[in-house]
This record gives C-alpha cells, structure tokens and sequence, in this order.
C-alpha cells in the first residue's frame, strides 16, 4: 500500500475557528490541530500536519500575512516535506486571500483554501465537511498532476473553484462562494474529485515575467522597496467625485502609490469626475475594473466622456475581468516589485483583457 499523501493545514482562524465569547457572540479561538481534529476520518486520506498561523477574524489579516503562509507552503514544498496544502481562513477576504496565493505560488503543490459560513456552535456547522473537501480535493492524484494548471483552488460545499474566479456572493447563505463568469473547476461527489473545467491563467505567466519570479519569500522579506499601498474608490449614482480631487490635490496622495476604481457597467464614471481621474492617471497607476464584481469590462463602444475609450485615452488600465478587489491586490504586488509600469506590467493587464 502506497503512503498517504501529506498535507499541511495552515490556519488563520476566521468563522471555522470561532468558539463562544463573552458577550452572546462568537470570536476566534481554534487552533489548526483543533480543526483537524474535529473531522473524523481524516486520518485515512491524509497525513496531515496541523500549523496555526494566526487566529482572527479575516477581515484583520493583511497582505503580509498572507505572504507569509504562502513563503511556508514554499518552505515546505521545496524541501519535499508536503504533497499538499489546504488554508483555512474567514471567508470575508477569502477571494483575494486566494487569488493572492495564487499570484506567488509556482503551483509546485496543490494548494487549497477553505473555512465556513457557519460557526462551530451552529446547527449544521459546515467547517468539518469542508475542511474535509479541500483535503481530499489537494490529496487527488488528478489535482496533484495538475496543480500548476489549476493554481490555488477554494473548495467550500462539494464545490471547487479557482482562485482566479472565485467570489463571494452572500454574506450570510451557506452556499456563498460562486464562479460568476467561468463556473466551478469541479466538484466533490461521494468519494471522489471530478475536475471539468481549467482556468486561464494567461495572467499569472505574464506576472512571473513582469516581477522577476520571484519565490514567495522575497515577496515580504524586507527587500522589495516599492510603495504598495492602493486606494479602492466606487463610483455610483451622483458620484461627486471629492475623494478622488483631494487625491489628486494633495501631494502625497495620502500615502496611496495607485488606485482601482470600481466602474459602472462596462467601465464607466461620470463625466465630471474625467479630468481629476487623468490628472491622477499622470501621476500613478490608475486601474478601471467593474464594480459588479463579474465579467470582462467594454474597450470599444462607448465614447462619451467618463466611457472606457475616454477613461484609456486618459491613461487609466482596464482590469479586464478582474473585480476591484483583485485588481487591487495585483497592481499592490506589481507596485511592490517596483513593475507598475512599462510593456511588461502592460502585458499582465493585456492578459485579463
């Protein structure tokens, strides 16, 4: 009989980890080995080694923190100790925790990251079963072959998404977690992982290139210089635009290297708010992606001023397909390495065009 494979649960607490509080509510409590040890059966399809990383709600994590998880999944991997890596975590910033793994991993393992809606003193916790998915969905021989293909995977209720596509819908229903525009990468039925679609990740390889491919411990160890601090500003009906002249107006931008605007429809501002718009444009990376949080944005219909030809005339980089919150994360990393701008940052955004 073959080994197990071996899989390490890193925690960072969030909903999956929460035990009772002081107050009638729930906070952060477990540890990693307490979430492993909750599933039975877990034993038989994995070895499976237990790391708290953290233990808080997600929306207190921060990029460093994920960076940091994903250089010990490196560590791990290049020195042949694990097979595979499953992450729980909070699903407030489960997507861009993911698509952030997914952005500085090589694929040399299968990654997954999974955690709950429903808090372990609920009926009907979902923690165990899912943790239980993602293990056995980084356990199965197809995943593992293919584990650079996919990039990092979430697996929540017997679906499995990629990072890349990966959204969460609902903040409260249990079936949260969609793929709005590609669809799921598979399923778990009974026993098995049933893989039906591949992601592209046209991106990622034009990433790699643009940052120097870099190992996930360089990303956060002090020796990448560059400003990475972004700015996520909606647009909405009657925008009046305020924020984005006083950007433009102080001259340290508060701090921020780059912005995301979150565009109406296909990629659209009101038109009052275009000159401010370039003058920041000017002056840093400015990134348009649809604030509807699904689908690729227009590049070539709409004309008026505050449109998606006007906005790239002005400067501002469509996000493509990427939601606000990814763009984000993706022009933060691209500042970071100091690769914002030029051919080979352009051809990253080319690529989720």
């Amino acid at each position: 009989m073959t080994d197990k494979p071996r899989i390490a649960v890193l925690a960072l607490g969030g909903t999956i980890a929460m035990v009772k509080g002081d107050g009638g509510g729930v906070k952060p409590g477990l540890t990693a080995a307490d979430l492993v040890a909750a599933v039975a059966g877990l034993d038989r399809i994995a070895t499976v080694t237990a790391e708290t990383v953290k233990v808080v709600g997600s929306s207190d994590l921060r990029v460093d923190d994920v960076l940091a998880v994903a250089a010990r999944i490196d560590e791990l991997a290049a020195a042949g100790a694990i097979d595979g890596a499953v992450v729980t975590q909070g699903t407030d910033t489960m997507e861009e925790s993911a698509f952030l793994l997914d952005l500085v991993l090589d694929g040399r393992v299968p990654v997954v990251v999974t955690g709950a809606m429903r808090n372990p003193l609920s009926v009907s916790h979902d923690g165990p079963g899912n943790l239980l998915a993602a293990v056995m969905t980084a356990t199965d021989p197809e995943v593992r072959r293919r584990a650079a293909e996919l990039g990092v995977l979430v697996t929540l209720l017997d679906t499995i998404h990629a990072a890349i596509d990966v959204a969460k819908a609902s903040p409260h229903r249990i079936d949260a977690f969609h793929s709005l525009v590609a669809g799921p990468v598979g399923v778990l039925v009974e026993d098995r992982v049933r893989l039906v679609g591949t992601p592209n990740r046209a991106h990622k390889h034009a990433f790699d290139a643009a940052t120097g491919h870099r190992r996930p411990a360089a990303w956060s160890d002090g020796t990448l210089a560059g400003p990475d601090s972004v700015a996520l500003l909606t647009m909405g009906l009657g925008e009046s635009g305020g924020l984005l002249a006083a950007l433009a107006d102080d001259p340290a931008h508060f701090g921020y290297a780059g912005i995301v605007l979150g565009g109406m429809g296909g990629g659209h501002t009101p038109a009052w708010v275009v000159d401010d718009v370039e003058r920041l444009a000017r002056r840093m990376p400015v990134v348009l992606a649809a604030r509807i949080q699904s689908g690729y944005l227009l590049k070539a219909t709409y004309e008026r001023l505050g449109s998606e030809m006007d906005l790239a005339r002005r400067g501002v980089i469509s996000g493509g397909r990427l939601p606000p919150l990814k763009a984000r994360l993706l022009l933060s990393l691209l500042l970071r390495a100091e690769a914002a701008d030029g051919a080979a940052a352009q051809a990253v955004w080319d690529a989720l065009n």
